[in-house]
């Protein structure tokens, strides 16, 4: 049973994070209106929308905004699913051009109505930002397509800079969080991505604070190195509405410290450890 702890605890001061402001912000904010796309900044309410916006970065987020899936702590919108907007890729593409974008993070929804749980927009969307803006590197944050070889292929083959795939959690937490989800099989996936294009480097994150222990993160940690991944994300989860899952606990800066050193000593290639890190924070960073 996962116990809150936000009514007991003040939130720390170092998980505070400066308000949406400044003319950059408003700029991308129209931008993005006016194309017709969707940012995960703004649909899963991530606290460093501010700070990313204004340095004119986003990570646009595909395949429309009503997820297939239940994470009990992901904030994006839950029902039926889109109809699949064919012109979406050329849309990001343009948007990452009129931003002047070198490094574009593109994510979606769960897509598990689709066989190929929308890895043809992902090709699609890498191979128009390429070709829109040359010398862009492209990541992608994608789903576990339920397992499909053959959708991470076709996203693999289109040749992303970095390919990233959040584990989220450790297993023992997996139900809870990550309905819908499987520990071996994210695994899995992302050393099936490195077989396809072994080159190119894969990233995997976890939210901590949601009950899970040191020794569970570690083992996640060593799981993820053992699978080839070469990039690591650690933040703190922050409750997105009272309907999701609540606070465990609120990890000192110190501990975030101490596992970022860890993640190196495991042969990570880079780690962003904090508890305001999301999946694609300084992402451009990392390769």
């Amino acid at each position: 049973m996962l116990v809150n702890i936000e009514s007991t605890t003040a939130r720390p001061k170092w998980l505070k994070a400066p308000a949406p402001v400044g003319e950059r912000y408003q700029e991308l904010k129209a931008l993005v209106r006016d194309l017709g796309l969707h940012t995960v900044c703004e649909s899963a309410a991530c606290p460093n929308i501010g700070e990313c916006w204004n340095q004119k970065t986003a990570t646009f987020m595909i395949l429309g905004n009503m997820c297939t899936r239940r994470c009990g702590f992901c904030n994006v919108q839950k029902g039926a699913p889109l109809e699949v907007d064919y012109d979406e890729p050329r849309r990001v593409a343009e948007a990452v051009a009129a931003m002047g974008l070198r490094h574009a993070v593109v994510t979606s929804v769960n897509r598990d109505d689709r066989k190929d749980g929308g890895a043809e927009l992902f090709a699609m969307t890498i191979q128009a930002i390429h070709e829109r803006v040359a010398g862009c590197h492209v990541e992608v944050l994608v789903p576990d397509f339920q397992g499909n070889y053959d959708a991470m292929a076709t996203v693999m083959k289109a040749g992303p800079e970095v390919l990233n795939h959040n584990t989220e959690t450790v297993p023992r937490l997996y139900r809870p969080v990550r309905l819908g989800a499987d520990y071996p099989r994210s695994l899995d996936m992302l050393a099936y991505a490195k077989r396809v294009r072994p080159k190119t480097p894969t990233k995997s994150g976890l939210m901590l604070g949601l009950g899970e222990t040191p020794g569970e993160v570690l083992q996640v940690m060593r799981d993820l190195r053992a699978h080839q991944v070469d990039i690591l994300t650690l933040g703190q989860y922050l409750r997105p509405t009272k309907k999701h899952l609540p606070i465990v606990r609120y990890v000192p800066v110190e501990e975030f410290a101490e596992l970022k050193r860890a993640g190196y000593e495991m042969g990570f290639a880079h780690v962003e450890s904090g508890p305001l890190v999301r999946s694609s924070y300084h992402a451009a960073d990392a390769i």
